[in-house]
C-alpha cells in the first residue's frame, strides 16, 4: 500500500522523540527519502492528527503534492508532535508502529 516501508516511518518516530539530539540525522534521512516516500510520510502524519481520515490517504497524498511549498524536512520537524502523529497515522491505517520501532532498538 505505502511506498515508504513502515520501518522508514519508524525510524523517523524514534528520531523525532529524541529531536534535541538526532535533528542533524533525522533531517538527513528525511531528504534521502525520494519524492512519493516524503509526500506519503506527510500523508501519515496528516492521518495521524486528524486532517484525513484513513479512508482518504489518496487525497491526503495528492494534496502533500499539490501544496509541498517548504523542504520536507523542515516541515516535519516544525510540526508539534511529528513522531506522536505519525504513529498514530500508521494505526489508524493498519500498521503497528511499535512492532517496527522495537525492531530497531
Amino acid at each position: 500500500m505505502l511506498a515508504i516501508s513502515s520501518r522508514k516511518i519508524a525510524q523517523v518516530i524514534l528520531m523525532g522523540h529524541e529531536l534535541d539530539r538526532a535533528e542533524g540525522e533525522l533531517r538527513g534521512f528525511i531528504e534521502a527519502l525520494n519524492e512519493d516516500e516524503q509526500a506519503e510520510l506527510v500523508a501519515v502524519m496528516w492521518i495521524g492528527r486528524g486532517s484525513f481520515e484513513p479512508a482518504d490517504f489518496r487525497e491526503a497524498l495528492a494534496t502533500a503534492y499539490s501544496e509541498r511549498t517548504t523542504p520536507t524536512a523542515d516541515y516535519l520537524i516544525g510540526t508539534p508532535h511529528m513522531s506522536d502523529h505519525l504513529e498514530s497515522g500508521l494505526q489508524e491505517l493498519g500498521i503497528d508502529p511499535g512492532d517496527e520501532e522495537d525492531a530497531l532498538l
